[in-house]
């Protein structure tokens, strides 16, 4: 309240001041809904700044509940992973349409296969993860905050990609984990993000792996996102994601000597599904380099 001995022109300049800093505070509150209307670039970098955010804020909620579950690293936990990120798609405007739910109800340990776009594909992954399933992702992940901690209770198997020694050495420990604690796998073989609106070949850590275990090999193909998401044109639209589910193949019998024909036959069934689903038409896909 202005006292009697205040003249009124400084109780005009107060309400004034008042008034501007009211002004401020509202002008983010304006400016942020036309920029979502009007600037691609802006919505894109608010999305994926929101994505990653958010998900290190939901590992901070998940990380007490991962260890009172299950007191620390366990495959398990994943069913706590799955039920917090779940939610995420709708805050994006992302759908997913899934089919072939039946082939993942195969009992016992089996490796997952499934082409690699963006980290969006955890979304996708969470929508379809089955129980007793973890993931193998690469080491770098690990130090990724809360991330990075949440991804370690989860079971998830971490691997250095550039000493292709201690790859092989992690997936041969995997293949044997997987046996005697009935677990089950997800890998994605092309081994980098790739948007070029095809699959890369294929590395074969996860067909050694699936031979090694004696396990069979279930293919899940994620359409393409370019109709919503482009990294270097700087769009994030909303949209919907086809999530095909494709039949076992067996690895009974199988050895090291038929690994290579096994990526393979993999690669070729996933690459037509691939092409079926994102509505494009066939074509060449030469080696890539990563």
């Amino acid at each position: 309240l202005f006292t009697a001995s205040e003249s009124p022109e400084r109780r005009a300049r107060g309400s004034g001041a008042g008034s501007g800093m009211e002004a401020l505070w509202m002008l983010p509150l304006l400016v942020v809904p036309v920029l979502f209307l009007t600037s691609s670039t802006f919505v894109f970098y608010f999305k994926k700044f929101f994505y990653v955010a958010y998900m290190m804020l939901l590992a901070v909620i998940a990380i007490p509940i991962c260890i009172l579950k299950s007191g620390g690293r366990d495959v398990e936990n994943m069913r706590v992973i799955r039920f917090m990120v779940r939610h995420v798609k709708y805050f994006l405007g992302l759908r997913f349409e899934v089919s072939g739910w039946e082939h993942l109800q195969a009992e016992g340990p089996y490796v997952i296969i499934s082409n690699h776009q963006s980290s969006l594909d955890v979304l996708g992954m969470m929508e379809v993860l089955p129980d007793r399933c973890t993931t193998i992702a690469k080491k770098e992940l690990l130090w990724a905050g809360t991330v990075g901690l949440v991804c370690w209770l989860g079971g998830i198997v971490f691997i250095n990609r550039k000493k292709t020694s201690d790859a092989k050495s992690v997936m041969a420990d995997t293949a044997q984990t997987m046996l005697q604690d009935q677990i089950r796998l997800w890998v994605f073989p092309e081994g980098t993000r790739n948007q070029k609106g095809d699959i890369l070949p294929f590395k074969k850590g996860a067909f050694h792996l699936a031979v090694q275990a004696q396990a069979p090999i279930i293919p899940i193909v994620f359409s393409s996102y370019s109709s919503f998401y482009l990294r270097k044109e700087k769009e994030f639209k909303s949209g919907m994601i086809t999530l095909k589910i494709l039949p076992k193949i067996e690895t009974k019998g199988l050895t090291t000597d038929d690994v290579s024909s096994l990526c393979d036959q993999s690669y070729a069934l996933m690459r037509s599904t691939f092409l079926e689903i994102s509505g494009q038409p066939p074509q060449s896909n030469g080696p890539s380099t990563h």
